[in-house]
């Protein structure tokens, strides 16, 4: 009788041991999408704080241009106001659009090109963006595997049990993301087309042989 008692108390312990494990994987799981959605705010945030820099260096140059940076200080403000992942990779994309228009608007000034606070702001914007899609990445990743224990046995019997939530990935649209590059040639100053060469003189006629 008491081996029968000890089996059953030794397959119960195990049972807890197993579910305590499954429980204690999934926590880490989500622990780790939280943390790389947090890089992934991070470099956003970086993304905001060079925004208002930008503006009001190409303001400086083409100040009637206030529908456009009207429409990028909105977006910006609707992507830091952005709840929930799904929400912020839409804004995400509208903020992009936006910074088009305006590096579009900059194509048009090349004085403004030429600055070395123009160029800085551009290749500053240029790195966090691909900060932000390697620190995307890591974000995915973590929530495929955070999803993947989800919906798989048995550890989704224990996400069932304690609520575990399934998270959105952050995905945006990638030919969205690229920071423009604006070109330093002007097409208007292109060198004049050479001039035709002039006609060559006729040549001299050959006087007569006298004969002797």
């Amino acid at each position: 009788m008491i081996w029968v008692v000890l089996i059953i108390v030794a397959v119960v312990v195990i049972l807890l041991l197993v579910l305590v494990g499954m429980f204690n994987k999934l926590v880490r799981l989500r622990n780790r999408a939280e943390n790389a959605w947090a890089q992934v705010d991070v470099q956003l945030r970086k993304r905001y704080d060079l925004i208002p820099n930008l503006v009001e260096t190409v303001k400086g140059y083409a100040a009637h241009e206030r529908q456009t940076f009207e429409a990028v200080t909105a977006a910006r403000t609707a992507a830091q106001q952005a709840q929930g992942v799904a929400q912020q990779a839409q804004a995400e994309n509208m903020l992009t659009a936006a910074l088009g228009r305006l590096f579009a608007v900059a194509e048009a000034y090349p004085q403004l090109r030429a600055t070395e606070n123009f160029q800085e702001l551009q290749a500053q914007l240029s790195d966090v963006e691909q900060n932000i899609a390697v620190s995307r990445q890591v974000y995915n990743d973590t929530v495929l595997s955070y999803d993947n224990a989800l919906e798989t046995v048995p550890t989704n019997v224990i996400a069932g049990l304690f609520h575990f939530n399934p998270r959105e990935y952050f995905q945006t649209e990638d030919a969205t993301r690229a920071v423009p590059q604006v070109s330093f040639a002007d097409s208007s100053t292109a060198p004049p087309a050479a001039a035709p060469a002039p006609p060559e003189a006729p040549a001299s006629p050959t006087p007569p042989t006298q004969s002797g």
